[in-house]
């Protein structure tokens, strides 16, 4: 059977719908929620009113732009986890209530997992196994994927999470939220070597950014103290800089990873994989290293409900199906 499936992602701050039919996407309506720029972050509690006052016209413009009405779904999924738990919330129970008024079941899909599977939604899609360096606002992690829902994680942040570091980076510097999207930006016309910061050596093939996280406010509230315009003027250069180290950490780990496992089918997700200098330095070290090299579309990157719809399709062909009173996970993991 090749199902038709309503996907709902809701794990932060993007209301998204997507619909699946016969292992192709049909569409990926996001809304954005631009509340939370003046506050630097994401205001949980304002996430989840966002998430309320969207939901319906996200879900109602999937359905129809994909000409599907609620009678023709064979499924509903949903993201359960990991994320903001009234966020979560609200998607899970709009799953569940449109599953029980539809009469169809649930899938329940690991938001980590579902960027990995991104990678199917269009192609060249990676062989298995290919190995994957999943990197976000709240998780990097180092993944051996064996089959479509057969994933092993090898290696992982210890601290902070790559997408944290760039984001608290650029606040430091006074870019405003979301910053790691403008540290990409104003490193294009920077000098990645003017700044040194360090590495965070782990054992094994773990990560950790809390170390460069530091040491960069230091060097800026030392810098700033020498000179009050510093940042202003040297504001490329220090974003350029900055950026290459943290791709460069990330990089030491993959390439390691990859020699170690063998693997040369090697393979990108997540939000900070739309990030300019990473997609190009795993390209640049693929060609050196002889890897197939996979990155999806950066509208695949970011959080979105095409990927859940691409991962709900694989539970729904092994009849993985969710109960009914499934509860979110906040800290969902692989192994949940």
């Amino acid at each position: 059977m090749r199902p038709t499936i309503l996907a709902i992602e809701s794990s932060c701050d993007e209301t998204s719908a997507s619909v699946i039919s016969n292992g192709k996407v049909l569409n990926n309506i996001i809304a954005s929620q631009n509340v939370h720029h003046k506050y630097g972050g994401v205001v949980p509690e304002l996430a989840s009113r966002a998430h309320q006052r969207q939901i319906t016209d996200v879900v109602d413009e999937a359905m129809r732009t994909a000409n599907k009405r609620p009678a023709d779904l064979d499924a509903i999924a949903f993201t359960r986890g990991p994320g903001l738990m009234g966020a979560l919330l609200v998607g899970g129970s709009f799953a569940k209530g449109m599953a029980w008024a539809t009469g169809v079941p649930l899938i329940a899909v690991d938001h980590m997992q579902a960027h990995i599977l991104a990678h199917f939604i269009e192609s060249p899609a990676p062989s298995f196994p290919f190995l994957c360096l999943t990197v976000s606002g709240g998780h990097t992690q180092l993944v051996v994927v064996k089959d479509y829902l057969d994933m092993d994680v090898i290696g992982e942040t210890q601290d902070d999470a790559v997408g944290e570091a760039f984001d608290k980076a650029a606040k430091i510097v006074g870019l405003p939220y979301p910053g790691g999207p403008l540290i990409d930006r104003y490193a294009e016309g920077g000098d990645p070597n003017r700044f040194r910061f360090p590495d965070s050596d782990m054992p094994g093939l773990d990560f950790s950014f809390s170390g460069v996280k530091t040491a960069f406010l230091y060097f800026i509230r030392d810098a700033v103290k020498a000179d009050a315009d510093f940042v202003q003027a040297n504001l490329a250069d220090i974003c350029a800089s900055l950026q290459s180290s943290l791709v460069n950490m990330l990089m030491n780990r993959l390439v390691r990873a990859a020699r170690q496992t063998g693997i040369r089918e090697v393979a990108l997700a997540g939000g900070v994989s739309a990030n300019s200098a990473l997609r190009a330095a795993v390209r640049e070290q693929g060609q050196r290293e002889g890897w197939n090299c996979y990155i999806p579309k950066p509208e695949f990157c970011t959080d979105n409900a095409a990927m859940i719809a691409m991962a709900a399709h694989f539970k729904f062909l092994q009849g993985e199906f969710a109960p009914e009173d499934i509860a979110p996970v906040p800290n969902l993991h692989f192994a949940d």
